[in-house]
């Protein structure tokens, strides 16, 4: 159902408030470079900063924009269920094509809790569900055995964004969970490692800057030209790295600041660059020609 490359897209901010105008261009330059489909309100868009006013807003700008021209998985999770319940119902309303939920974070909850969390929304929805396991962010990992539980107990339980930074662990839900249940990587750099063990593509940030190179790579690689993705997988790898020098989504918005695309802001507890990584992002934008 959910296959190819999904940008993770920025939520542009102006004068402290989201910029439509600069939100509405983005989704139409993801349409022009032939994405399969953009993500709203993850990460990425910042949503942990975001009210629930604020967060059905930017859906609703890329609802329209979308034009049906590509998928809409929206980020309606959170820390809390009730909440997360809410903006996924929301976000069923205005028609989005399915919904990312992360790992609750900061509570720490056991596994079982993890269960009844995602339980709870997907009995409250008939969106596709996707699950967003980061360890990084959420300090747990949602187990290989809770996916399957999911899965079993839950028909719109369809994938995994998979941000853990271990091919193994695709290998693993992989197998446990058969051919039809969705795979996509949570980071532009391991994107071909974990397709390469099955993983169907990518939610992706890299792509926000250059959407029809990451999309070339997955498509070529899902298609068996194993050797073009990888060329241009090692073209791009120092911009995947890049691109999280510093937490995300502080680079990727600098990067796009750089090549007009949005204004150089974001919200507190975010911050701008350093002046050291920013002149490091922009000798690797400029060595690809970007700027």
């Amino acid at each position: 159902m959910f296959k190819g490359t999904f940008t993770a897209i920025v939520t542009p901010f102006k004068s402290g408030g989201l910029d439509e105008e600069a939100l509405t261009t983005l989704v139409e330059r993801q349409i022009q470079a032939g994405v399969d489909g953009v993500v709203p309100v993850g990460t990425t868009g910042e949503s942990p900063t975001l009210n629930c006013q604020e967060h059905l807003r930017v859906i609703e700008v890329v609802m329209a924009s979308a034009e049906g021209k590509l998928k809409v998985i929206a980020g309606t999770g959170g820390n809390a269920t009730q909440e997360a319940v809410y903006l996924t119902q929301e976000a069923e309303k205005r028609g989005v094509n399915g919904s990312l939920q992360v790992a609750p974070y900061y509570n720490k909850p056991s596994q079982e809790g993890l269960f009844q969390h995602f339980s709870a929304i997907a009995k409250a929805t008939v969106l596709p569900i996707i699950l967003y396991s980061i360890p990084g962010r959420c300090g747990v990992e949602i187990a290989v055995d809770t996916v399957c539980r999911l899965k079993d107990a839950y028909p719109n339980v369809v994938g995994i964004k998979e941000a853990g930074g271990d091919a193994d662990r695709v290998s693993q839900l992989r197998a446990a969970l058969g051919e039809t249940f969705t795979i996509l990587s949570g980071d532009d750099g391991l994107t071909l490692p974990f397709m390469s063990v099955g993983a169907q593509g990518v939610i992706s940030v890299a792509s926000n800057i250059i959407p029809s190179q990451v999309s070339s790579m997955v498509n070529a690689f899902a298609a068996g030209r194993v050797q073009e993705a990888l060329s241009i997988h090692q073209q791009y790898y120092d911009l995947f790295k890049a691109l999280f020098i510093e937490t995300n989504p502080v680079p990727v918005k600098e990067a796009m600041c750089l090549m007009g695309q949005v204004q150089q802001e974001m919200r507190l507890p975010l911050v701008p660059l350093t002046a050291s990584h920013r002149d490091q992002l922009k000798v690797t934008l400029a060595a690809h020609e970007l700027l």
